[in-house]
C-alpha cells in the first residue's frame, strides 16, 4: 500500500448504536499500539512509522471523539505527551472547546492546549474563556485571564477578540464593575473597541450618567449607526427609565433589526408605558421585513394585561396563529395570563387544556388565575393536580397556592403544602417561608407561624413584615412593637407594608404618641411618603383613643385625597362613641366615593334586605334543624352564665335592636355548627366578612369557658382568639 493509499481512507459508516464508525482490523491494531517513546528516541526520528500510524489514527479517534460523548481522557491520555502537538490542529481544538459542556471538560481540554503549547493563539485562548464563561465559572476565565499577564507571549496575544469576550463574560454574569473595569484596561493598551465590544460593556452601564458617556464615546469611534450598538443603546436607555433617549436613538438608526424593536417594547413595558409598547408592536408588525417572535408576543400580551386590554389581546392572539408561533410554551404562558389577568378565565383554560407539554409555568398560571378570581378551592385543586401529574413546583407554585389557602383559612390544606415543601427542599426559602407564616397567621395558629419565621434560613424585609403582620392580626401589638425593634437592630430597613403593621399595633394599644413618632419616622429617617394605608391607621389610632376631632382635623389636613379606608375609620370611631352627627357626616362622604360598594353601605346603614327574605335564607343550610337546636342550647347556657344582649353598637340587621335577632349573627350560626360537627377538644376556626359586634364577641368568650375549647375568630380587622372566657384582643379592637 503507497503513501498516497494510505493517507486516503474511506469514509466511516456510522453504527447504530452509538452513532460512532467502527476502526477496522489495520486501525484497531495501530491504535493499540503506542508504546512509550522518549524525547531522544523522537528527535533520533525513530518509529517515524509509528508516527505516521499514530497521526492518521488519531484522525480517526478524533472523528470518534466529535461524535460521541466525553470524557476526553478516553482518546488522549493513551496518546503518548512527546507526540500530541502533532495531532490535533487548532481548527480540531476550537470545534472540542465548541462541544464541551461543563468545567471537567474544560479543564482537560485547558490542559491539553497546555501540554501542546496551543495557548499563544488568540483564537483558541478566546474560545477557552468563553468555554469557562458557558459553564458558568467566570471566575476561572478571569484566573486564566490574569495569569497570562505573566507569560509573555500570551500577554502578547490579547486583543480586541480576548477583551470583548470577557466583557461580555461579565456583563451576562451581572458583573458590571469588573466589566467596566476591563473596559478601561481594553483602552488603556491602545486597543481600539469595536461594535461588538460597545454591545458587550452598555449592559454594565446601570447609570444613566455612565451610559451617555459611553454614548459619547461611540459616537467618537463611529458606531452609532451599527444595528447593534444601536440595539443595546435602546436597551439601555429603557432600563435606565430614559424612554425619551430610547426612543430618539430608536428613531434615529437607519437600520433596525428584531433585536431594536423588542429593545423599544420591552422597555416601555418595564416603565409602566403599556400603551406605547402595544403602539410600537403595532408597528413592527406593519414592517415587511422583520416579523414579531416569541419575545415580542410575551411583551405586547403582558402590557395586554396590565391594561385589561382583552380586545387588543385577542387581536394579538390572531397574530400569534397567523405566524404559527402558539405551539412555543412562552407564547401559549403569555396568553393564557393574559386572559386571566383580563377576568376571561375561561379562555385561559381551554387554552391550557389544549396544552400537550405543559410546565410548571403554565400550572402556575392557572393557579392565579383561579385565585386572581376568587376560586381559592379550585386553585388549591389544581396544586394537587400538578403534583399527580408529576410537575415539581417552584417557589412561585407554593407561594401562590398558600395564599389561597390563606385566604379560606384552610389549615389543614395549608398544612399538607408546608409538607410538600419539605419534601422538595424549599422549606429555607425566604419568599416560601414568608407565605408560610402569612399561611400559619390567617388560619389563626400564630405558633406554626413563628415556627416558620425561625426556622427561615435567611430573614429579608418581607419575612420580618410576614411576623409583624402576624403578630398584628392575632393582636399582639406589644410584640410587633418588640419584632419592629429587632429588626430595627438586625439592620433590615422597614419598607411601606412594615410600618401599616406597626401603626395598626400602635392603634391597638393606644400608643397615640408612638404611633406619631413611628408616623413621622417614615419621612425623616426613610424618605418614605405615607400612603393612605398609613394615613388609615392613623385615624383609627386618634379614633379609638376618643380623639374624634382632632382625627376629622388629621383627615381635613391629608396632602392626598382620602378613600374609603381613611373615612371608614373615622366612621368606626363614631358609631363606637356614639356620635351620631360626625357619623351621619363622614357616611354621606363614604357614598359618595363607593356608593356601590357593600362594605360602605353595612358600616353606613342597616340591612338591605327585607325581613322575609333574611330569614329564608337562614333557614338554606342541610342541617338547619340541628344548628338551631345547638344555638338554643348555647343561649341557654351563656344566659346561666350570666350572659346580658349588648345592643348598643349594632348595625347589621334592620331588626338588630331586638334581643331575638342579635342571635341570627353568622358568628353564632358558625359557632353552634362548630359545635355541632368538630371532635370535642378540637379549636373552632371562623371566619367573617365583616367587623364582629360586640354581641357576639361576649357570646364567643362565655362560650369558650363553658366548652372548655379554643375559638378562633377572624374577622376584617384581626383575630380573635377565645380561651377560658378571655379574648386575645383584650376586649379593643
Amino acid at each position: 500500500m503507497g503513501r498516497a493509499d494510505q493517507d486516503r481512507m474511506p469514509d466511516p459508516v456510522p453504527t447504530r448504536k452509538t452513532g460512532c464508525t467502527p476502526l477496522s482490523k489495520e486501525e484497531e491494531r495501530i491504535s493499540s499500539f503506542f508504546p512509550p517513546t522518549s524525547a531522544a528516541e523522537v528527535r533520533r526520528g525513530s518509529h517515524s512509522h509509528i508516527l505516521l500510524s499514530a497521526r492518521r489514527t488519531l484522525k480517526v479517534l478524533f472523528h470518534f471523539f466529535m461524535k460521541a460523548p466525553f470524557p476526553l481522557k478516553s482518546v488522549a491520555p493513551k496518546l503518548p505527551i512527546v507526540h500530541r502537538s502533532s495531532y490535533i490542529s487548532p481548527t480540531q481544538f476550537s470545534e472540542l472547546l465548541g462541544r464541551a459542556k461543563n468545567l471537567k471538560h474544560a479543564v482537560q481540554i485547558h490542559a491539553q492546549l497546555i501540554t501542546r503549547s496551543c495557548l499563544s493563539s488568540p483564537f483558541l485562548f478566546n474560545c477557552l474563556l468563553n468555554l469557562y464563561s458557558k459553564c458558568g465559572h467566570v471566575s476561572q476565565s478571569l484566573a486564566l485571564f490574569s495569569a497570562s499577564n505573566s507569560i509573555t507571549h500570551l500577554d502578547e496575544t490579547k486583543n480586541v477578540f480576548t477583551y470583548t469576550s470577557l466583557i461580555t463574560q461579565l456583563s451576562h454574569c451581572n458583573l458590571p464593575f469588573k466589566a467596566l473595569t476591563f473596559f478601561n484596561e481594553l483602552r488603556g493598551r491602545n486597543i481600539s473597541p469595536n461594535h461588538f465590544t460597545f454591545s458587550a460593556v452598555l449592559p454594565a452601564c446601570g447609570d444613566t450618567r455612565l451610559g451617555k458617556q459611553m454614548h459619547s464615546l461611540i459616537c467618537k469611534h463611529g458606531f452609532e449607526s451599527d444595528v447593534f450598538v444601536g440595539s443595546a443603546l435602546v436597551d439601555m436607555y429603557a432600563k435606565s427609565g430614559e424612554l425619551d433617549c430610547a426612543r430618539r436613538v430608536f428613531d434615529e438608526m437607519p437600520e433596525r433589526n428584531l433585536v431594536s424593536w423588542n429593545s423599544v417594547i420591552v422597555g416601555f413595558l418595564r416603565n409602566g408605558c403599556y400603551d406605547q409598547a402595544i403602539g410600537f408592536f403595532t408597528r413592527l408588525i406593519g414592517e415587511d421585513a422583520i416579523g414579531p417572535d416569541e419575545v415580542s408576543f410575551s411583551s405586547v400580551l403582558s402590557a395586554c394585561a396590565h391594561v385589561c386590554g382583552v380586545a387588543i389581546g385577542r387581536q394579538v392572539h390572531g397574530v400569534v396563529l397567523k405566524h404559527g408561533l402558539e405551539y412555543l410554551a412562552y407564547v401559549k404562558n403569555s396568553l393564557m395570563d393574559m386572559y386571566c389577568k383580563c377576568g376571561f378565565f375561561d379562555d385561559a383554560e381551554k387554552l391550557f387544556r389544549n396544552t400537550q407539554d405543559r410546565d410548571v409555568v403554565s400550572w402556575n398560571i392557572m393557579v392565579m388565575g383561579f385565585v386572581q378570581n376568587g376560586n381559592f378551592e379550585d386553585a388549591c385543586n389544581y396544586f394537587w393536580v400538578m403534583r399527580r401529574e408529576g410537575i415539581l413546583p417552584d417557589e412561585a407554585s407554593f407561594s401562590t397556592v398558600l395564599h389561597a389557602a390563606a385566604c379560606i383559612a384552610a389549615f389543614d390544606q395549608g398544612a399538607l403544602i408546608h409538607n410538600q415543601i419539605l419534601k422538595t427542599g424549599l422549606g429555607g426559602n425566604t419568599c416560601v417561608a414568608s407565605s408560610l407564616i402569612t399561611m400559619y397567621a390567617k388560619c389563626g395558629s400564630l405558633v406554626d407561624a413563628r415556627r416558620a419565621f425561625s426556622e427561615s434560613e435567611e430573614h429579608n424585609v418581607i419575612s420580618w413584615t410576614a411576623m409583624l403582620s402576624a403578630f398584628q392580626q392575632h393582636g399582639c401589638a406589644n410584640q410587633v412593637i418588640e419584632l419592629f425593634d429587632d429588626m430595627m437592630q438586625a439592620g433590615i430597613e422597614p419598607d411601606y407594608i412594615t410600618f401599616v403593621s406597626v401603626l395598626s399595633a400602635c392603634g391597638h394599644t393606644g400608643r397615640v404618641d408612638d404611633g406619631f413618632s413611628y408616623f413621622n419616622l417614615m419621612s425623616q429617617s426613610y424618605n418614605m411618603n405615607p400612603g393612605l394605608e398609613h394615613y388609615a391607621c392613623m385615624v383609627d389610632l386618634l379614633g379609638r383613643a376618643g380623639r374624634l376631632y382632632d382625627a376629622k382635623k388629621f383627615v381635613e389636613s391629608m396632602p392626598i385625597e382620602p378613600d374609603v379606608s381613611v373615612w371608614g375609620a373615622l366612621l368606626g370611631a363614631c358609631r363606637k362613641y356614639g356620635d351620631l352627627n360626625m357619623g351621619r357626616e363622614v357616611a354621606e362622604r363614604l357614598f359618595e366615593i363607593e356608593p356601590d360598594n357593600p362594605g360602605t353601605t353595612c358600616c353606613c346603614t342597616t340591612c338591605m334586605l327585607v325581613e322575609e327574605d333574611w330569614k329564608k335564607q337562614m333557614r338554606s343550610h342541610s342541617r338547619t334543624n340541628e344548628i338551631y337546636e345547638m344555638l338554643a342550647e348555647l343561649e341557654e347556657l351563656v344566659k346561666q352564665k350570666g350572659y346580658v344582649p349588648e345592643i348598643q353598637h349594632s348595625i347589621n340587621d334592620m331588626d338588630e335592636y331586638e334581643e331575638r335577632k342579635l342571635w341570627y349573627h353568622s358568628e353564632k350560626l358558625a359557632l353552634a355548627y362548630g359545635l355541632l360537627t368538630l371532635p370535642v377538644g378540637a379549636p373552632i376556626r371562623i371566619k367573617k366578612n365583616l367587623r364582629t359586634c360586640c354581641d357576639c364577641h361576649n357570646v364567643m368568650k362565655f362560650a369558650s369557658a363553658i366548652f372548655k375549647r379554643e375559638i378562633i375568630l377572624r374577622d376584617i380587622n384581626r383575630f380573635h382568639r377565645f380561651a377560658d372566657g378571655l379574648c386575645s384582643c383584650g376586649d379593643y379592637w
